[in-house]
């Protein structure tokens, strides 16, 4: 009786691999490819930056759009509904969606692709659910590094989703050519549920669910939010902020909206600014990497760690300044 033998474990995949089969459109090499940026495994991330020092000569050609708004505003059904539009032109979209981490499995809490029912089955898009690792550092470098893997793999207009809390939409911004946020219409005291530093780093404001008996309520909140970004400085003496409603449950405003995005494209490129704003992300990427290792490397040093607990203890109880903390923590780090 012969003896059947255990099959060979697959050899692990080289950055040639991983580069030919994203630059190929393998889909399947291309969501591996994300899930090896997105490791922590110090041998996974060598190959990672292997790999996409050979994929950078294919990044670049995308548009690259921030989308945020509060719980509510309908950040799904409008990707949904606008990212089918886009392929219907004949774009091909990549979709990443910047999820909270569960503190108990680790894992993409909107990690489900049924929130964009159409887009998840479309062969000319591919969404991608990345958990951040509970760190904006997580933001910063993996998603910033999908999206060159996704114009490697031919994506023209890249789609990034942030939960639209906190921190994380200015993270989103500078990483983006575009910053769109949601907003609905409200009773009147919708402006006091927006930050002023959101409206600041807006592009544009659109006003969603504007249908049935909500048209004339998100025309009038539309007009508030024109008026209020008026007494804000542009980022860009090039572009002032449009405001505009949408349907996304009608496809209603969809089209205003793409226009509006490709004009802005257009004259920034004109100006120059295009080019400025995107060399200026990749320094500020650089510098947020090396301060995110900087931070990992000092908590992960056992003297640090050892040194801690008592130095906070000294702070709450008033008996030590932080300043000083900070020249012991450093001392014990070696600066």
């Amino acid at each position: 009786m012969s003896v059947s033998k255990a099959p060979k474990a697959r050899a692990a995949l080289t950055a040639d691999d991983y580069a030919a089969g994203v630059l190929s459109g393998d889909r399947a090499r291309l969501a591996q490819a994300i899930t090896l940026i997105e490791s922590r495994n110090a041998a996974h991330q060598k190959t990672a930056q292997e790999m996409l020092i050979k994929l950078l000569p294919k990044t670049g050609n995308s548009l690259r759009i921030g989308i945020s708004g509060l719980p509510g505003a309908g950040k799904s059904t409008f990707i949904d509904a606008f990212g089918t539009m886009l392929t219907k032109e004949g774009h091909k979209v990549a979709v990443l969606a910047v999820d909270p981490t569960s503190s108990r499995t680790g894992g993409s809490i909107l990690g489900d692709k049924t929130r964009m029912a159409r887009l998840s089955v479309d062969p000319h898009a591919f969404i991608r659910p990345s958990p951040t690792g509970g760190t904006l550092g997580g933001v910063a470098r993996a998603t910033r590094e999908a999206i060159l893997v996704c114009e490697a793999g031919g994506f023209d207009i890249i789609l990034v989703e942030t939960v639209g809390v906190g921190q994380s939409e200015i993270t989103v911004s500078e990483m983006v050519d575009f910053f769109l946020v949601l907003m609905l219409a409200g009773g009147g005291d919708e402006l006091q549920g927006i930050k002023k530093g959101v409206l600041e780093i807006a592009d544009m404001i659109a006003i969603t669910k504007a249908d049935g008996e909500n048209v004339t309520r998100a025309k009038l909140t539309a007009s508030d939010y024109q008026h209020a970004l008026r007494i804000i400085t542009p980022a860009s003496p090039t572009w002032t902020a449009p405001v505009v409603t949408i349907s996304s449950m009608l496809g209603q405003g969809l089209d205003v909206l793409w226009e509006k995005i490709t004009q802005h494209k257009k004259l920034m490129t004109a100006s120059g600014e295009w080019v400025t704003k995107r060399k200026a992300q990749m320094i500020r990427w650089m510098w947020t990497m090396v301060e995110d290792r900087v931070m990992t490397a000092l908590r992960g040093e056992a003297k640090v760690k050892t040194l801690v607990p008592s130095l906070e203890k000294d702070i709450a109880a008033g008996k030590l300044t932080p300043s000083l903390a900070v020249e012991q923590i450093l001392k014990a780090f070696g600066m």
